[in-house]
């Protein structure tokens, strides 16, 4: 019989401007998660906040139009893809 799928975890962290605390978050998440997939949803941030995820080991997904609404629908669009 064919195991039709593993249990995995994804960590979604919205975020706008959070160059100063994003790298911290990530990891605090891959020592409590290390198997998880981290995705930072960035909601048109003006700083290096995208830069410092991606160096930092996560996913970015850019989201253009401003919001928490916007972003959160951005999240469960790409999740359930």
């Amino acid at each position: 019989m064919n195991k039709i799928s593993e249990n995995r975890i994804a960590v979604l962290l919205p975020c706008m401007n959070e160059e100063t605390t994003i790298v911290q978050v990530i990891k605090g998440f891959k020592e409590s998660l290390p198997d998880a997939t981290i995705y930072v949803y960035d909601n048109a941030s003006e700083d290096e906040t995208a830069l410092k995820a991606t160096e930092a080991g996560a996913q970015v997904v850019f989201e253009p139009t401003l919001g928490k609404g916007q972003i959160v629908r951005r999240m469960y669009l790409m999740m359930d893809s």
